[in-house]
């Protein structure tokens, strides 16, 4: 799509941008292919399609600008997601949902009806002016371009499953790894005792979304953390040493988990066939035995690259290790100083993580490497309301519907994460069994 060379407020631009960036996702999904579902949670792809657009339609409608409905079962069919809830798992058929002409006929216009009026808003100055009206028009505008691009890494690790016959593999990226540094990369820093602030104050005068207000103070006692994200080398000795056979390692909910669905190594990996592959000790664990999906392709495991997995998965390496997961204080603590627009591997700049110590910038006052992009990491806190929160009136279930014991904090960011959202106070969240979130994690043991 080419840029519309007239001149637009900044967030209109940046709106804009963030649709330049999913409907390139969607174009190397093979046109045949555009109503498969790769995860059984979501929805088929042709829903997304819809749904950004219809969120922005119904978002600003009444909100920033006037929108007449012009197809309201359709503004209705595509307002909202799926969360990746246990169980319950949708059962529509390709054949319930629209054909892509009117899917595409819907999209077209209900982008031509926001700009038209976005447009108008700024050619009257009625955007980017001070006072409360400016301040609603700019929340709102943060709120559809941060869920667009939300949208933009849910649609990459959705299409991440989809198999690689259905896709358009010409932007295939070559595997950067480095052989036989996996055991030198598993070196802990020692974070001294100190507070760190999580959220932050409303007066800070930022976007932020409604999670992440409430500034809260927490005093943190001194503890080690790794250097660097656990490898899939690491990872790899877990399996080998039996890991995903051993219940001691895991939580009751997440070994019956386990055990219903027979994971036996994480969603990415397959082993090649062997005599008898059933048993990963078949292979003796060893690294040439297995396989990593990338985006557009299957390579040899690389050993150095951040192992990605569920929280369930994560807690058992950490128990097993002798350690456990980071509270979200803790996390935030040892990356203090951590320069968030340094170089690293998010902002769409990769397809697929790069090992973990490919940006030794990327690094915190305390020496600990690669917070922030090629991978999210996993932390043991239960997501929760901070002090004082406040959902957002037009949006009311963006947070609080997850308050419920069920979803755990991630921080960070991966590969196909916006630059926006890096900042310190961004909070992600989801359920301990969701194998196929970019991300992974890091341990931490009491000093």
């Amino acid at each position: 799509m080419n840029r519309d060379p007239a001149p637009h407020h900044p967030l209109v631009q940046r709106l804009i941008d963030a649709r330049q960036v999913t409907d390139a996702l969607f174009s190397i999904v093979k046109p045949e292919f555009l109503y498969e579902r790769p995860i059984r949670e979501r929805h088929r792809i042709v829903f997304y399609i819809g749904h950004l657009e219809a969120f922005d339609r119904n978002l600003f409608d009444q909100r920033l600008c006037d929108l007449p409905a012009f197809d309201p079962a359709l503004d209705e069919l595509f307002a909202f997601g799926i969360d990746p809830v246990d169980g319950g798992f949708p059962t529509d058929q390709p054949s319930d949902w629209p054909s892509l002409d009117t899917v595409h006929a819907y999209t077209s216009r209900a982008r031509e009806q926001i700009d038209r009026q976005l447009g108008a808003m700024t050619a009257a100055a009625r955007l980017g002016h001070d006072g409360a009206q400016a301040e609603t028009s700019e929340q709102l505008l943060n709120v559809a371009i941060e869920h667009r691009l939300m949208h933009a890494e849910t649609l990459a690790y959705m299409l991440h499953q989809l198999p690689l016959a259905q896709k358009v593999t010409e932007l295939r990226e070559a595997a950067v790894t480095h052989a036989g540094r996996d055991h030198s990369l598993s070196s802990m820093v020692r974070i001294p005792a100190g507070s760190t602030v999580l959220g932050m104050s409303r007066e800070a005068g930022q976007f932020g979304w409604d999670n992440e207000f409430g500034e809260l103070r927490v005093d943190v006692p001194a503890f080690e953390i790794d250097r660097y994200m656990v490898t899939n080398g690491a990872f790899l000795a877990f399996i080998a040493a039996g890991g995903y056979r051993e219940p001691k390692w895991w939580s009751a909910p997440d070994w019956a988990w386990r055990e219903a669905e027979q994971i036996d190594h994480p969603a990415c990996w397959s082993r090649l066939e062997a005599n008898d592959a059933s048993d990963a000790s078949d292979t003796n664990g060893k690294h040439d035995a297995w396989l990593l999906r990338t985006m557009f392709d299957e390579v040899p495991l690389p050993l150095d690259w951040p192992a990605y997995v569920s929280h369930a998965e994560a807690n058992a390496y950490a128990r097993w290790a002798g350690k456990t997961l980071p509270t979200e204080a803790q996390w935030q603590r040892a990356a203090h100083g951590a320069p968030h627009a340094a170089s690293g591997n998010f902002d769409f700049r990769s397809w697929d993580p790069k090992p973990v110590d490919a940006h030794p910038d990327n690094v915190s006052a305390f020496g600990v490497e690669g917070q922030f992009g090629n991978g999210w990491e996993w932390t043991s806190t239960v997501f929760d309301a901070l002090p004082g929160f406040e959902a957002f009136p037009f949006y009311l279930g963006y947070s609080a519907n997850f308050f419920d014991g069920q979803h755990y904090v991630i921080k960070g960011g991966s590969a196909r994460t916006a630059q926006c959202m890096l900042r310190p106070a961004f909070r992600n969240w989801f359920q301990p069994h969701y194998q196929y979130v970019y991300a992974g994690f890091r341990c931490v043991k009491p000093r």
